[in-house]
């Protein structure tokens, strides 16, 4: 036997009306579930790339220091061959 409302709508049993509730909380939990991937994804996404940015400044580091190892061996070599580069490239200008 069913029960209707006024405008003729089926009036839920407890039965129903609990596993609707059952299916509400269910469908909660699924949505904080993935909320919660989602905040762990964009968690490891922020940490790939600080550990990428760190990296990069690392070999950015490792090229400048490389560079001027290059640039002081020139240097030594302008001065082993009697030239001042200080006065060298001043009168280049």
């Amino acid at each position: 036997m069913r029960w209707y409302d006024a405008q003729g709508n089926w009036i839920l049993t407890e039965a129903e009306q609990e596993r609707q509730r059952a299916e509400q909380e269910r469908q909660r939990a699924e949505q904080e579930r993935q909320r919660a991937e989602q905040e762990r994804q964009r968690a490891e996404q922020e940490r790939i790339q600080k550990a990428q940015a760190l990296q990069q400044a690392q070999q950015d580091r490792q090229r400048a220091k490389a560079t001027q190892a290059q640039l002081d061996a020139l240097i030594e070599r302008l001065r082993e061959s009697g030239i001042d580069p200080d006065t060298f490239f001043q009168d280049q200008s």
